[in-house]
């Protein structure tokens, strides 16, 4: 895609199912990528692969709930590898069950990662981009947060959040020469989903229900949702902002 090679990238959850497909395709594309994961261990070992290949690539150990370990992070990146390009806050996490049932504790570490850690990210990486009147973010939230998912209402409320967050700041930004978009997966096989599904004959019983009910018959998988991500990130998506892209096999096609 045009306009990705030597971009600056911090990818969130870079480690992660969908995150290192991510990494992978911009390191491949020719960019410098910042992995950003809190697993440590598995952040410096997706950076060592990569630059195995002759790619720039850092691992940082970072926790984004944390506003001031974003914003030392974010420094660091700036100059270990240049001026940040590129955002995707992709990091994520969720824990399924009744809304009723469920526990306040919960709540917070589910808002902690999936709402204040995107909020942190994007005010450390937005004044920069603002000052040099250029950048791309691309959000990816999830269609939880179009349309709502049962036993996720949390995790929607903050993935509904996102999307509209991602709006406002695409207006505010725009002067700024800054696009800001979102990727929405439906159910794509990760360890987060696998960990929301949970084990045994339950689990299987949703990933069918879920495969059936998905037009292209199957579930995602993280190099499903690359093409998008890549896509906004791209100068292909130069005039594109505020918009919502679902990867889902047609499982929603809500406007």
């Amino acid at each position: 895609m045009h306009g990705l090679s030597e971009k600056v990238v911090i990818v969130t959850g870079g480690a992660g199912g969908i995150g290192s497909a991510v990494c992978r395709r911009f390191a491949a594309e020719g960019a410098s990528v910042a992995v950003f994961d809190l697993n440590a261990a598995a952040a410096e070992k997706l950076a060592a692969e990569l630059s195995a290949t002759g790619a720039k690539v850092r691992g940082y150990a970072v926790d984004i709930a944390s506003g001031d370990r974003v914003e030392a992070a974010v420094a660091e990146v700036e100059a270990d590898l240049g001026p940040i390009d590129i955002l995707v806050n992709n990091a994520g996490w969720d824990y399924g069950g009744r809304f009723i049932d469920s526990d306040p504790a919960i709540w917070e570490k589910i808002i902690a990662i999936n709402l204040v850690g995107p909020l942190n990210m994007h005010r450390a990486v937005l004044k920069r981009m603002s000052a040099r009147g250029r950048g791309r973010v691309v959000n990816v939230s999830s269609d939880a947060g179009r349309v709502g998912s049962s036993g996720e209402a949390v995790y929607s409320a903050c993935k509904g959040g996102i999307i509209s967050f991602s709006k406002t700041m695409a207006r505010e930004m725009a002067r700024k020469q800054i696009n800001v978009n979102v990727v929405c997966p439906g159910p794509t096989d990760t360890a987060l989903f696998r960990d929301f599904a949970g084990e045994g004959e339950s689990a299987e019983k949703l990933k069918g229900a879920l495969t059936k009910a998905i037009p292209f018959g199957r579930l995602g998988q993280p190099d499903d949702l690359v093409g998008a991500i890549c896509f906004l990130a791209s100068d292909e998506a130069a005039f594109i902002t505020g918009q919502v892209i679902s990867v889902s096999g047609g499982l929603t096609m809500a406007g």
